[in-house]
């Protein structure tokens, strides 16, 4: 990397500025925040743009995909595997391209824009008085600067759909309220203490029970319906970049007011990805029966660890082929984010959701740098006690990556890969630390069934 220095100094200058923002209370203007971040990424994107090192996926996955598009094919089989997701950022690829902007703009035009749009919905998603300070922050953020202006990954645009959903759901001036989970439970309590279990069950599946009225129209139904049905268009939106977004989908559903608004965002976030699927003869000069090679390239992931984590501590810190590793950690996955929505189930959603996040980087088997952008937006917004220690180190451990390790051969890059993959376990207790311990309760009331007597409130030790 040519502009190693340069890039360097402005991210580190930029996390000191957000250490001191969060030190001295900084809340400027939304729109500092906003120009702060603009400029920041303009001048990472103009210097990575030009710069003789190029990441390998950016030219040879990205820029097949959107190429293909231009010439009416599909992104997906005409990359011969490189892109293994729905066609829908190559099709902004390539408009790019056909407007004759070169690639080395073109493909980073996509992200920065999008992680620029982020700074402001960071702002919404924080809410209250230090929303500017949040946007500024993020703004000032090494990795997001990194992954959208040097890298090119497509995080910033399954970020700014899915986050933009959040903020849809949880609706102008909404107060923090418990979720579905919590209303169930609560009624089930109060139906099996009055009841038995026969009766709360009937009062919960039975006519005139919990989920029959939850599924009448209320007196603000279509308000409700529309701005679920708008949020799940915008987290159908999300998966259509990456699949990864899958995750945000419980907090964006308990964020919402009503069951049928949950079942309407339900339906729309299907909706969208299905679209962009079916219009492949359309759009990308598909064949019918191509499209399940299509669907069978982007659901093949290969199984290669050693990049984070425990794993490198098997592979000798290299990439490896390790199906027996991929699978115990896939599995070890998703037993952990239950285990979260089960310990978080009263929480604010947007906290449930960096608890699976956060969780998620703990356990996973296999890791991009980009990867670590997930859950940053999310803990910028509402930062914990080990907040920023997680933030520094995932940023110190991925500029190193970036920064220092492409100064050098490839044979210097593998050797140096070997000490920086296996060093990343040191993260893994940090992020763990990171996760929202002491918000596992809202602090909004608690639902009162009818005829259950005295509130109760559900108290936050935040």
């Amino acid at each position: 990397m040519d502009y190693a220095l340069l890039t360097g100094t402005v991210l580190v200058a930029g996390l000191v500025l957000a250490i001191v923002a969060q030190w001295r209370d900084w809340r400027p203007p939304l729109i500092v925040a906003v120009l702060v971040g603009v400029a920041v990424r303009v001048l990472i994107m103009c210097t990575s743009a030009v710069d003789t090192w190029q990441p390998v996926d950016f030219v040879e996955s990205f820029k097949p995909a959107g190429e293909a598009v231009l010439r009416g094919q599909d992104p997906v089989l005409a990359s011969n595997g490189g892109w293994h997701f729905l066609p829908t950022i190559p099709y902004v690829y390539g408009i790019l391209l056909w407007l004759g902007i070169p690639w080395e703009y073109a493909g980073r035009l996509v992200t920065v824009v999008a992680d620029i749009v982020l700074i402001p919905l960071v702002a919404k998603l924080a809410g209250g008085p230090k929303a500017s300070l949040r946007a500024l922050q993020y703004a000032l953020n090494p990795l997001a600067v990194l992954i959208a202006g040097v890298h090119g990954q497509v995080e910033p645009v399954a970020l700014v759909f899915g986050v933009a959903a959040f903020v849809v759901a949880r609706g102008p001036g909404d107060p923090d309220r418990p979720g579905m989970v919590t209303d169930v439970v609560a009624r089930l309590r109060h139906g099996l203490a009055t009841h038995g279990v026969g009766g709360s069950i009937a009062r919960v599946l039975g006519r005139g029970g919990l989920l029959h009225n939850a599924l009448l129209p209320g007196p603000d139904d279509s308000a409700q319906l529309k701005r679920g049905a708008l949020a799940g268009v915008l987290m159908g939106l999300a998966l259509c970049a990456k699949s990864w977004p899958i995750w945000l989908i419980p907090g964006m559903l308990l964020l919402l007011p009503t069951l049928r608004a949950r079942i309407a965002a339900l339906f729309t976030t299907g909706l969208v990805p299905l679209f962009f699927l079916v219009t492949l003869p359309v759009f990308a000069g598909t064949s019918l029966r191509q499209i399940p090679a299509v669907i069978d390239t982007i659901r093949d992931i290969r199984p290669i660890v050693g990049e984070w984590g425990y794993t490198p501590w098997f592979t000798g810190g290299d990439w490896a082929l390790r199906p027996d590793l991929a699978s115990f950690g896939t599995n070890l996955i998703y037993v952990s984010v239950i285990a979260v929505i089960i310990w978080w189930r009263r929480a604010d959603p947007i906290d449930l959701t960096t608890a699976i996040l956060l969780v998620f980087m703990v356990m996973t088997p296999r890791l991009g740098a980009q990867y670590l952008l997930w859950f940053m937006p999310f803990l910028i917004a509402r930062p914990t006690k080990f907040a920023w220690p997680a933030i520094v180190g995932v940023c110190l451990w991925s500029g190193y990556g970036y920064l220092y390790m492409t100064q050098f051969d490839v044979n210097t890059w593998w050797m140096l890969h070997s000490y920086w993959s296996r060093a990343s376990i040191v993260l893994l207790p940090i992020l763990a630390l990171a996760m929202p311990w002491g918000r596992r309760v809202s602090t909004a009331p608690a639902p009162v069934p009818a005829g259950a007597g005295t509130a109760t409130t559900a108290t936050s030790s935040a």
